[in-house]
């Protein structure tokens, strides 16, 4: 278990939420929560990796947060584990079929409540992994299509929120198809590892997405960057592909391998991704291909 991890206890006695703090501190970052709204504020805005969820509170039963908390998208994947003076079998079985994967009753045992976290954080930890290597390409050890379709959404819902731009580049390798029939397969997975590298060094802010969408092809996606930037990018990135100086014999284009880039800027509305980002990209990249390839054109909308 890692002391990365993050536990909310909601609890509305003081004394329970210390005697819980003080055992959890040493393996987890304790959060606070002393009644259910501020459990669910917290919960939305932290998303902790497990709660520990009072039953009987004042103002909002931990049956009422736990049945708000598996109704939202953003928190429903929590785990939640009732901790709780109500001993008897029903209630117990009620609170499981709410969606609580553990069901703790009071006086509890200090020992058996840490081992049970560490259990169920172990758990957590194990589906992060999975979830993170459903989210990479094997090959290029770069986000994949999944990770670029799910980032996208969420990215174009921030910069609408925001007013900021959206910019998506689409990179595609110069006759890729050429070369793997010259020079075989296994030579050009190594072109597209280091393709990969290269994007990942160049592309380096928080936010900026570099991800292999299929075959040759890759995708950035770059919230808050704006067309100028984005296309100063696009050309720096063609530019460094070239300068690799990876030799590619069966190429029209160069003697070396090259990619040809499209890109889009728009500034992202309502909820829903505009397909025109990915398709007006698409057409930057067809055009910079019938230029004959190895160069970069932007498109910005209007």
């Amino acid at each position: 278990m890692s002391s990365t991890h993050t536990v909310l206890v909601v609890d509305d006695e003081k004394q329970n939420r210390d005697l819980l703090t003080e055992l959890l501190r040493e393996d987890c970052r304790v959060i606070l929560a002393k009644n259910g709204s501020q459990a669910l504020e917290r919960a939305h805005e932290l998303q902790p990796d497990l709660i520990l969820l009072d039953v009987l509170m004042p103002d909002m039963s931990g049956h009422e947060v736990i049945q708000t908390l598996k109704n939202d998208d953003a928190t429903r994947h929590i785990p939640v584990i009732f901790i709780s003076a109500l001993d008897a079998p029903e209630d117990e079985e009620r609170g499981l079929d709410l969606g609580a994967v553990d069901y703790i009753t009071k006086p509890f045992h200090p020992s058996i409540v840490r081992k049970r976290v560490r259990n169920h954080l172990l758990s957590v930890h194990h589906r992060h992994l999975l979830e993170n290597l459903a989210m990479i390409d094997s090959l290029t050890e770069i986000a994949n299509r999944r990770r670029y379709d799910e980032m996208l959404e969420s990215e174009w819902r921030r910069c609408a929120r925001n007013a900021s731009p959206l910019s998506l580049a689409i990179i595609d390798v110069d006759h890729f198809k050429a070369y793997n029939d010259h020079l075989g397969h296994a030579a050009g997975d190594q072109v597209l590892r280091r393709i990969a590298q290269t994007l990942s060094r160049l592309v380096r802010r928080p936010g900026d997405l570099v991800a292999r969408y299929g075959g040759e092809e890759f995708v950035l996606l770059l919230p808050g960057t704006d067309a100028p930037s984005a296309r100063q990018l696009g050309d720096d990135i063609r530019a460094e592909i070239e300068a690799l100086q990876l030799p590619h014999p069966a190429s029209p284009v160069a003697s070396v391998i090259t990619v040809s880039l499209g890109g889009m800027t728009v500034m992202p509305s309502g909820g829903l991704v505009d397909p025109r980002l990915f398709s007006e990209a698409d057409a930057a990249l067809y055009a910079a291909k019938a230029e004959g390839r190895n160069r970069a054109f932007w498109r910005v909308a209007g």
